[in-house]
């Protein structure tokens, strides 16, 4: 993993540490206790659970080591505090933006906690990028699937 700096809210931050602790303490015991009985059963070569078990413990191993570096190079993303016609868009805002006359909420946050179901975009994404340093009235135009859309910044919390 590269040593790029990692964003995480608090609260993105806390989830990272409960998957980590959930994974280290609770999962990974099963999956060796899986490949302990399955071990148990006979000729290794030949045994589909033994093979699918040790699979799953080197995701599970994997994912923690993934974590747990995530989790060593985070930087908390400070709650953006400017409000009113000061404020411009940094990580943690909370923006409002018009686009083809209807209202969006989104949230600028870290790429590792991006969710667009949930309206959360990445800094890293084209949308973020273009909203870093916004003020509220600015315009931006983001290529997009369908073409060129045209955000404007209404509010920033």
């Amino acid at each position: 993993m590269d040593k790029k700096a990692v964003y995480v809210t608090k609260e993105g931050l806390e989830e990272l540490r409960h998957e980590l602790e959930e994974l280290s303490k609770v999962k990974r015991h099963d999956v060796l206790e899986r490949v302990s009985q399955a071990r148990s059963m006979g000729d290794l070569a030949e045994n589909s659970e033994y093979t699918a078990a040790k699979e799953e413990l080197s995701l599970i191993d994997g994912r923690i080591e993934e974590l747990t570096e995530i989790i060593k190079h985070a930087n908390l993303i400070e709650e953006n505090h400017a409000r009113g016609r000061n404020a411009t868009v940094a990580l943690g805002s909370l923006i409002t933006l018009s686009v083809n006359g209807k209202k969006e909420l989104f949230t600028l946050v870290g790429e590792w906690e991006a969710d667009p179901k949930e309206k959360k975009i990445s800094h890293e994404s084209p949308l973020g990028k273009a909203l870093i340093g916004k003020a509220i009235g600015d315009k931006v135009e983001v290529e997009a699937p369908v073409g060129k859309v045209v955000y404007t910044v209404v509010g920033i919390n």
